[in-house]
């Protein structure tokens, strides 16, 4: 292509913890964005030639503290042209934390662009995201809960662990 067109790479990651509220229930790790309304996963658009699963990994990272092998992905949303360029977004799975690692989140210091660190059970998801967001999350959630996640390839070769 002598002139492709230029589209937007988000990159998110969906990580849960056991509900300290309910033992038999999990929570999902949210921002809380100043530049827009309702919570989102944690994530944000990949750098010109990052690569997609580093894209996630340093947003989440950046965020809320954590470091973690980002390559199975779970759901692709298609984001056509409005009020942002045309976009594909990428939900990673972060996997189900430790409590050392929750309690880590819990006292890390968002950069200033993110109010706060949320985690919210998957019963109040609606509540507090923009619906296309809410979507998005619940189903990455689904596709975790199945093991129905697809490996990260670059060139062809799956991303190592790690």
């Amino acid at each position: 292509m002598a002139r492709p067109p230029a589209r937007r790479s988000g990159h998110q990651a969906l990580v849960l913890r056991q509900d300290p509220d309910r033992a038999d229930d999990f929570a999902v790790l949210l921002v809380d964005p100043a530049y827009r309304e309702g919570l989102t996963l944690p994530g944000g658009s990949a750098e010109q030639d990052e690569l997609p699963h580093l894209a996630a990994r340093r947003h989440l990272e950046t965020e809320t503290g954590l470091v973690l092998a980002l390559r199975t992905i779970l759901t692709v949303d298609y984001v056509p042209a409005a009020e942002f360029p045309e976009g594909v977004n990428f939900v990673y799975a972060g996997g189900l934390l430790t409590h050392r690692q929750a309690d880590a989140v819990d006292r890390h210091q968002p950069p200033p662009d993110i109010r706060g660190l949320r985690w919210i059970p998957r019963s109040g998801l609606r509540e507090v995201m923009a619906e296309d967001q809410y979507h998005r999350a619940e189903d990455a959630w689904d596709a975790w809960e199945h093991g129905a996640g697809l490996p990260l390839l670059i060139r062809g070769v799956p991303v190592p662990i790690g």
